[in-house]
């Protein structure tokens, strides 16, 4: 199965979302944070994750006699690389992008379901969502894109801590026509 297909399946990629930030967990921990995933199905596709090298097992316990993994996100397996990315059809990458904003929408409508009567505050909780044009020259492109994954790289080097939460960022990149 091609890393995209494995990849850009609804249940899958929210697994990958799940153990992003260098988490670590057991397939209930996972269940525990996609309620709306029956089990038996979570199982299969952290099955597919792992024997694909995108999950790895980073500890086992023996659990009323069954043994219960916990399993870390392999990053560096985790991407539809340039190359896969390049020799995708146009109807491919319609369905990876319409996954990818899918994701992205579940996990807003999480957080506004989540917000109960306290209602929702987006400054305090991080949220924010905008666009911006900006006039670019393909080097200048190529600059932002580094300077970008040099400023995200240095946050993803920090873990869990006092007073922090996890937080997703996701870019877009499209020419504006």
């Amino acid at each position: 199965m091609a890393s995209a297909d494995l990849l850009l399946h609804p249940v899958r990629l929210r697994v990958v979302q799940a153990l992003l930030g260098d988490r670590a967990m057991t397939t209930g921990d996972l269940h525990a944070e996609l309620p709306d995933v029956p089990a038996a199905t979570l199982y299969r596709h952290v099955g597919l994750l792992a024997d694909a090298g995108v999950l790895e097992v980073v500890a086992e316990r023996r659990v009323r006699g069954s043994t219960e993994r916990t399993y870390r996100l392999v990053v560096e397996a985790a991407s539809v690389g340039p190359d896969e990315a390049a020799g995708m059809t146009a109807e491919e990458h319609r369905r990876a992008f319409g996954t990818f904003v899918a994701a992205l929408l579940a996990d807003f409508d999480r957080w506004v379901d989540g917000a109960g009567d306290e209602g929702l505050h987006p400054a305090e909780d991080g949220v924010g969502y905008r666009q911006v044009a900006l006039w670019l020259s393909d080097e200048e492109l190529g600059a932002l894109v580094a300077d970008l994954r040099e400023v995200l790289r240095a946050r993803t080097a920090t873990g869990p801590g006092e007073g922090r939460r996890r937080r997703l960022v996701s870019t877009v990149l499209l020419p504006g026509g």
